[in-house]
């Protein structure tokens, strides 16, 4: 089965904005994370580490939908496999889904 052209032109350019939106993402986080530490030392308080923390975690799960599990990456390729053969194997048994 020869792939469709213009499926993979619409496929990577949706993983190719979905990149750069996470770029784009980082690079607010850094930005305004910095200069709430500059605000939060100036102050004498250390109250920056809890939103560098959680817009941290928030930026984490961001860029793991964006690198591990983007359509036709590598990690859901292989786990829509694995489902397959299961599927196929229960099949093959004459077990219903």
């Amino acid at each position: 089965m020869t792939p469709d052209p213009q499926r993979i032109e619409q496929l990577a350019r949706r993983r190719a904005k979905a990149k750069l939106g996470w770029f784009i993402h980082a690079a607010v986080y850094a930005a305004v994370n910095l200069g709430l530490i500059a605000v939060s030392v100036a102050s004498g308080k250390h109250w920056a580490i809890f939103p560098l923390l959680g817009w941290g975690l928030g930026l984490a799960f961001h860029g793991a939908a964006v690198w591990l599990l983007q359509p036709g990456g590598d990690l859901l390729e292989h786990l829509v496999e694995r489902e397959r053969s299961k599927l196929a194997t229960s099949a093959a048994k004459g077990d219903k889904w």
